[in-house]
């Protein structure tokens, strides 16, 4: 094995590097050909139930785009069946829950996640992957309560979250307890997958934005300060991110974090003017993908710029890949961000 690239631990954690690192969050799957054709025998969730298959899909963006790292494919709402919730990922939907939260009484009706029971086959993919095959970290990941709670709540995915957000100021005792619950797993959950061998861990909170700061203080920044404080003592970077969050950068950068994620609403320079003063991660558009080389170059340039100036940065985008996307274009992305930093950190 070649020797090992630390460039994005390193990043995260404010030391030295000699160039920007970069990855691409849902880099694996989606366009790839190799993946596509895996899709037409099995499911999503078929392919994270075989450890060899998950790790083949895992690995490949880092074969072919040389990022800084692989992050685990498998999706935000894995553990919860563990905890006894029916969820089942549907095609072209995302997962649905036939067994919605409604009152108290339903969150008392959870159980605990035991890893080693309800989810072997995501420990045996990481330590397929961290043990034979990656020369790159691999970053394990979670869903952050509100975003899990969303799916819970509503049922399956939504546009408004008007169930859940009511749930949230009308039923009070019954969402902390909520809370409670879901931060007790989602810190089982990510210690069993850095004891597994993940390097760095992400926490998606991606559907948070549909909170104004207020309701964030009060009803999410709590159990996230908890959630961190625990996954603090396993001595690996955190990141977090959320998708139309920017009013919320600034609460995130409070949390116990080494890495604060950026969508593409909010330029690395403005976090910065902000007082955001940590690591940040980010965030060309993704959109801009399908544009012109030219156009992409000149977008990039300007993130590379800008977090070269901040201090650490780790390259990626405001959101995920798309099945749009050409491999050669992130292939060449990574490249540019790779020779154009190291030129400007000399």
């Amino acid at each position: 094995m070649t020797k090992f690239n630390d460039t994005l631990l390193r990043a995260a954690r404010g030391e030295k590097i000699d160039h920007t690192p970069a990855w691409y969050m849902r880099q694996a799957g989606r366009s790839q050909p190799e993946y596509l054709k895996v899709k037409e025998k099995y499911s999503l969730e078929e392919i994270t139930h075989q450890p060899e298959l998950c790790a083949y899909v895992t690995k490949l963006p880092v074969d072919q785009y040389n990022v800084d790292a692989a992050i685990l494919y498998k999706d935000i709402v894995t553990p919860l069946p563990g905890i006894g919730i029916d969820v089942k990922i549907k095609a072209g939907v995302g997962p649905v829950i036939s067994n919605p939260i409604r009152t108290v009484q339903d969150v008392h009706n959870l159980g605990d996640l035991s890893p080693e029971d309800d989810i072997p086959f995501v420990l045996e993919t990481i330590k397929i992957l961290t043990k034979e095959q990656l020369n790159v970290p691999l970053i394990g990941f979670a869903g952050a309560p509100f975003t899990l709670a969303s799916y819970m709540i509503e049922g399956g995915p939504s546009k408004s979250y008007n169930l859940t957000k009511s749930f949230m100021v009308s039923e009070p005792e019954a969402w902390f307890a909520l809370m409670d619950k879901l931060a007790d797993m989602t810190i089982t959950y990510i210690t069993a997958q850095v004891n597994a061998g993940a390097k760095a861990i992400q926490i998606f909170d991606s559907w948070v934005g549909a909170l104004n700061v207020s309701d964030y203080r009060i009803f999410i920044k709590p159990v996230m300060t908890r959630i961190f404080t625990e996954l603090r003592k396993l001595n690996v970077p955190l990141i977090t991110f959320g998708v139309g969050a920017s009013h919320l950068a600034n609460e995130w950068h409070d949390l116990p974090v080494d890495v604060v994620g950026l969508d593409w609403r909010l330029s690395i320079k403005e976090a910065g003017e902000r007082g955001l003063t940590k690591p940040l991660q980010g965030n060309l558009d993704p959109s801009l993908l399908l544009a012109d080389w030219n156009i992409i170059e000149e977008r990039a340039k300007v993130i590379i710029e800008q977090g070269v100036e901040h201090g650490n940065h780790i390259f990626n985008l405001g959101h995920g890949v798309f099945p749009d996307v050409k491999p050669a274009t992130l292939k060449k992305l990574t490249e540019f961000v790779h020779e154009y930093s190291a030129q400007l950190r000399k």
